[in-house]
């Protein structure tokens, strides 16, 4: 299970690439959202969370995070390479943890953080002489509000991951179409709804209820049942599949310099996610 969703996450960026080939990115993200939340709000009950927690992950996760990526896969970054950049969140996430919920960093931790930059900088450089730095860092800017979204989660970490993901997807749609209608144009709306082909469907059906509702529904239930310390290295997966999904379905290449970037990028992630599993073994046996 934990490998199919991982799988199923990493071909979430090929198809967010087949869908703003031929949606605006900020409509096709509303729609995403729209059709995660219905019908299953009907049937799921509303997560019991403070409004200002639950509000705050419908914006930095539903609005900013998923907007930026979108936006950054339409702006040319490859879909391999968002993948990666987009993992950057878990570093995020260890530094903001610090200044606002005074947890300490060890050298490991700082060690693979440390080297993720270096990987994350190399990518820039990489993305700066192809002319994508813009999708770059509007990906780059994803990460940093699903790092945000992560400590308002950190208030919700009793309710169910699926319920409220259900729930939170009723936020953005609004939003999101009045940002699309604003910068995108009425038109371009507009005709993407009237040529409404299989190609639409199929990336709006996977967008909402396999990657979201699927992806996140089973992930909850894994952590539920075997600990978030046993669940949470399969996360390593996710790029590894973005990369490989967009080589064989978009015939991606990549070079030496953006492979040995990952490869940083993802030992970083590595030390990072190990010493999370450390603390939590520790934690268990004390």
């Amino acid at each position: 299970m934990a490998v199919a969703i991982t799988v199923v996450w990493g071909l979430n960026f090929v198809v967010i690439r087949l869908g703003v080939d031929v949606m605006p990115p900020l409509i096709l993200s509303a729609a995403r959202f729209l059709f995660a939340a219905f019908p299953l709000v009907f049937f799921v009950p509303c997560p019991k969370m403070p409004l200002g927690a639950f509000l705050g992950i419908a914006c930095m996760l539903g609005i900013f995070s998923f907007a930026g990526l979108f936006l950054g896969i339409d702006a040319g970054l490859s879909p391999g390479i968002a993948s990666i950049v987009l993992q950057s969140q878990v570093f995020f996430t260890a530094v903001l943890a610090v200044g606002f919920f005074g947890e300490t960093l060890s050298r490991q931790q700082i060690l693979g953080i440390f080297v993720a930059i270096l990987g994350i900088a190399a990518l820039a450089i990489e993305a700066d002489g192809d002319g994508t730095l813009i999708g770059f860092l509007l990906v780059l800017g994803a990460a940093v509000s699903w790092a945000v979204s992560n400590l308002f989660m950190k208030r919700a970490s009793q309710v169910n991951m699926l319920s409220l993901m259900v729930w939170v997807s009723l936020v953005p749609p609004l939003p999101l179409a009045a940002l699309s209608l604003a910068f995108e144009g009425v038109e371009a709306n507009v005709q993407a709804f009237e040529q409404l082909d299989a190609t639409r469907i199929g990336v709006i059906a996977y967008l909402a209820y396999i990657a979201t509702i699927f992806g996140f529904g089973g992930w909850a239930m894994l952590i539920a049942r075997h600990g978030a310390g046993r669940v949470a290295p399969f996360s390593l997966l996710v790029p590894i599949f973005g990369m490989l999904s967009s080589a064989v379905v978009l015939g991606e290449s990549f070079g030496a310099l953006q492979i040995a970037s990952a490869g940083l990028v993802i030992f970083g992630l590595a030390l990072t996610v190990r010493q999370r599993n450390a603390r939590q073994v520790k934690q268990r046996h004390t």
